[in-house]
């Protein structure tokens, strides 16, 4: 099962598909990563108001929205916000694994992006761990001046957390890595934290900017302003996926390059598939159509699982 390290990077910074792991090493996860849930919305739950539960649902749709926009990083590849320390600083660790485990789950079942036997480990690095590391700087001097910085550091973890779990995975599924590259793949990684950490920033300011206080301190209570972040979302999947880059981010030019994405494995299709309505002809209403879904069913399965409580 020996791949090149090419592979190895390109699937530690994203969702990991399905035929990159071993079965045993996502077989375990997945097993992990059910009860591992379950504890952490039970937590989550203990702490939500019903008032607060349509919160989970529009933060977790403007999450989507950022993801769907592509920005340039690089000659011929671009990248997106993932997001996982954005959710911890908005609405607290426990409920941020909440809402993106859905977001993973329909992104892996409705939009192929991810695979869903390897779900439990995309759920665990990003969902879990990733989330965890996020909210760890904000929550240590997110109270102070260093607010700004706390959440950059947030952000940058997070990143460095799920591409260090992921990466060790592909080793523990036989992936071999020389160590002159490994030390290239933390340079690698080290980049896009830079980057998902200076986004977070971004969102963060904007998402203040449309309503002071969107995101409070951890010390203060959080009233968000819903219409603020949802049309935030609305506005990302009608005019933002105009200007969203069309050049493939690393993982998908990386895998054609080295013939990686034949190793990659859909087990369902969906009409919605690469996030675009096939049923569509204009290009635009392909990624519209797609992303109101999306926002749709996150919103959804966000308030399902906040009735839950009940």
């Amino acid at each position: 099962m020996a791949r090149s390290f090419i592979s190895c990077y390109s699937v530690a910074s994203v969702h990991i598909p399905d035929g990159f792991l071993s079965t045993p090493v996502w077989a375990t996860l997945d097993a992990v990563a059910v009860p591992a849930v379950a504890l952490i919305a039970r937590r989550a739950q203990k702490g939500l108001e019903d008032a607060r539960v349509p919160l989970l649902g529009v933060v977790g749709a403007f999450v989507f929205a950022a993801q769907m926009i592509n920005f340039p990083v690089g000659v011929g590849t671009s990248g997106h916000l993932v997001g996982g320390a954005l959710l911890a600083c908005a609405l607290g660790p426990a409920a941020a694994s909440v809402v993106m485990c859905a977001i993973l789950v329909i992104q892996a079942l409705v939009f192929q992006d991810g695979g869903i036997l390897a779900l439990g480990a995309n759920v665990m690095n990003m969902a879990i761990l990733g989330v965890l590391a996020g909210y760890l700087p904000f929550h240590l001097w997110g109270g102070g001046r260093w607010r700004r910085w706390s959440i950059f550091a947030g952000g940058a973890l997070s990143v460095l957390v799920s591409a260090v779990f992921a990466l060790a995975e592909l080793m523990a599924s036989g992936v071999s890595i020389p160590a002159s590259l490994l030390g290239m793949s933390l340079v690698l990684f080290l980049v896009s934290a830079v980057v998902e950490g200076a986004i977070t920033v971004a969102a963060v300011q904007a998402l203040d900017g449309m309503r002071p206080g969107l995101v409070r301190k951890p010390a203060g209570g959080r009233s968000m302003a819903l219409p603020a972040a949802a049309f935030a979302a609305i506005l990302l999947v009608t005019v933002g996926v105009l200007f969203a880059s069309t050049a493939p981010d690393g993982v998908q030019k990386l895998a054609q390059q080295t013939g990686i994405a034949s190793h990659a494995r859909a087990l369902v299709t969906t009409p919605f598939s690469g996030y675009e309505w096939g049923f569509a002809q204009s290009p635009w209403l392909r990624k519209a159509a797609a992303g109101f879904a999306g926002l749709a069913l996150i919103y959804g399965a966000c308030l399902l699982i906040g009735k839950g409580r009940r």
